[in-house]
């Protein structure tokens, strides 16, 4: 049966068209990139809201049409800001930065205000979806108050680099870097960008012309200088490739007889093409396709040496190999993936996407490796696509390809880009699904990338509506040791948002939770008093931890736990203490004097404070009673 539209679908389209041309919009590469890439993410949060009253039966009304309409102008204004901060010259983007960021601040002002101006009260909303634009009206707040910090060193080399006649050679490399304009190519493309702007200018560019023509001068000689084999004419290329120099008979792979561009040893010590020996053992051959010995294992070794006699060839004689997909440029960390990396990389992922199941699992396994191996790698494996093939694979039957795909989408994440495409590829659901029902291992490292992705504020919503808390407490109960480190670790970072407190006490959190405080051998001490201090900031914590009994258990804690387990414990007690007398006679009887002047005595500073609060609300009670004895 074909549903019908809701009454506020035309609009919401459009505003869900707007959020989608937007979040399509191609990575930014100049020093806008942190604005750039910050109001993006935010503007994408936005979508849930779109998408559910698109399908919703409840009118708008003439308020909140009007707020959306004001909204969809904003985002239209967005999208302009956003396409240009990408597009033109990286030098006059540096130079007007200050100006740039301005409209950043007045863009994410007016999405703020617009969004201000609906009356959320009026509409049908899910509670997930209100909790995500609270995140978002934060988010923006926030960024209103704090707008980015300027970039010190940035300003401090332009200025030196405009300054000296001969700047430092530190000081153009770190501009080159920052303005990713490491090439003479590069050069050549910021050079049209500079004269786009002269002719829009209409021949009156201003101060900044000299300034730029300056620069670009001094960066084209220091990158001349640094890389001076770049510098061919296409033509000069043109010519070199088509002399056809033939290649060495050590660089031909046996089987195909083509160049070898990513060289492996078998067991029998020859060298193939990887690519072409993997077919011969994937069609169940065992033999050595050049001395038809037996293969003692299928083990396929790198050759570092060939490959770097075979790059050094292609160099001096003008032949390119095929270039390898993502650029692998971080420059935090540099650039020092290797290149058997980047080909392997290549190789796995065509075996993710096409390979049979023996092949996707062994792809994974590596991808895994090779993600925790280095920072680069990490970089490296996402721009390549291989974050959306992963998350295909955590649906797979296979429990070991499962682990892989799970772990490897772990590693990656460390990296705080990757946390935000992981999450775009549409992993939670899923991560939370290998949580549920993954085999141990599986689960664990589920929980841990749960917890990775928590990190960022936006994601605890969405991880903690996707069901994730009741499996995390599974698996607090029933994992291995480093199992529930891991499920505690996520749990206490989701339930710093409040809404993910309510979910995980109408779990059942407290009950497990008291009884790893009560197994002192368990090694879980800490992190169950943790959770509870946290979990004991909500009423509904509070209610449910008090009618635990933990009164005694907390008291122990405090006279023989470590500080921060005192601290914590203090923190927990003070909670149940405050506002109700059962609890706080509970406390008295269970010796709560001695043991908390011993604490304002010797505690942490919190501890102290803690403690001290306690005892004059036992004070209080005390001098209560007294007065009713004497009535």
């Amino acid at each position: 049966m074909e549903l019908m539209e809701g009454p506020n679908s035309e609009l919401m389209s459009q505003l869900i068209d707007s959020v989608k041309e937007i979040s399509g919009l191609p990575e930014c590469r100049n020093v806008c990139k942190k604005m750039h890439a910050n109001l993006i993410r935010r503007i994408k949060l936005l979508s849930p809201l779109f998408e559910e009253l698109k399908d919703s039966n409840h009118e708008l009304g003439e308020e909140g049409i009007k707020g959306f309409s004001q909204l969809k102008l904003t985002l239209d204004f967005a999208l302009q800001l956003l396409k240009s901060a990408n597009e033109g010259s990286k030098l006059y983007q540096a130079l007007q930065r200050d100006k740039i960021a301005h409209k950043f601040c007045q863009i994410t002002e007016k999405i703020e205000a617009a969004l201000s101006e609906i009356p959320y009260d009026k509409l049908d909303l899910s509670e997930e979806v209100r909790e995500q634009i609270e995140l978002v009206h934060a988010q923006l707040r926030r960024a209103k108050e704090r707008p980015d910090s300027p970039d010190a060193q940035l300003d401090l080399d332009l200025a030196m680099a405009q300054k000296e006649k001969d700047p430092d050679p530190a000081v153009l490399r770190r501009l080159s870097e920052k303005l990713e304009l490491r090439t003479i190519n590069d050069v050549k493309k910021e050079s049209l960008a500079f004269h786009e702007l002269v002719i829009l200018s209409g021949g009156h560019p201003g101060d900044w012309f000299d300034k730029m023509s300056s620069l670009l001068k001094k960066l084209k000689d220091y990158i001349q200088l640094e890389n001076p084999q770049v510098d061919h004419s296409e033509t000069e290329k043109g010519f070199i490739r088509h002399r056809s120099p033939v290649i060495p008979d050590d660089f031909r792979c046996p089987i195909s007889l083509e160049l070898m561009k990513d060289p492996v040893i078998v067991s029998t010590g020859q060298t193939y093409e990887r690519s072409c020996i993997q077919k011969w053992l994937d069609a169940g051959h065992k033999t050595c396709p050049k001395t038809q010995q037996t293969l003692l294992h299928t083990a396929l070794t790198p050759n570092y040496v060939l490959k770097s006699l075979i790059a050094l060839w292609c160099e001096s004689n003008g032949v390119e190999l095929p270039k390898q997909q993502g650029s692998c440029r971080n420059k935090k960390y540099g650039n020092s993936v290797s290149d058997c990396d980047r080909i392997a990389i290549a190789c796995l992922l065509e075996k993710l996407a096409n390979g049979n199941p023996d092949q996707q699992r062994a792809a994974a396994g590596e991808l895994r490796l090779l993600a925790k191996r280095n920072a680069d790698n990490r970089v490296c494996i996402a721009e390549a696509g291989a974050i959306p093939l992963l998350v295909e694979l955590l649906s797979s039957t296979d429990p070991r390809t499962q682990e892989h795909a799970v772990t490897a989408l772990l590693n990656l994440s460390i990296n705080d880009i990757n946390k935000g495409t992981i999450v775009n590829a549409g992993a939670i659901p899923d991560i939370v699904d290998v949580l549920k029902h993954g085999s141990m291992e599986a689960r664990e490292n589920a929980a841990a990338t749960l917890f990775s992705l928590s990190v960022m504020d936006e994601n605890k919503v969405a991880i903690g509506a996707a069901g994730a808390i009741p499996a995390l407490i599974d698996l607090l109960r029933e994992g291995t040791p480093r199992g529930k480190k891991d499920a505690a670790t996520a749990i206490f970072n989701l339930s710093i948002y409040q809404g993910n407190k309510a979910r995980a006490v109408r779990a059942g959190i407290v009950q497990p939770l008291m009884q790893l405080l009560k197994d002192a051998g368990g090694g879980m001490v800490d992190e169950a008093l943790a959770i509870l201090a946290i979990l004991a900031s909500h009423q509904e914590g509070k209610q449910a931890i008090g009618q635990a009994e933990s009164i005694p258990v907390l008291m122990e804690v405090i006279r023989t736990g470590s500080p921060r387990n005192r601290e914590n414990a203090a923190a927990v007690l003070w909670s149940l203490c405050t506002g109700d007398s059962q609890q706080l006679k509970l406390a008295k009887e269970c010796g709560a004097d001695e043991a908390l002047k011993e604490l304002s005595e010797n505690g942490t500073d919190r501890a102290k404070r803690k403690a001290g609060s306690l005892l004059e609300l036992i004070q209080r009670v005390d001098h209560v009673v007294v007065n009713q004895s004497l009535l």
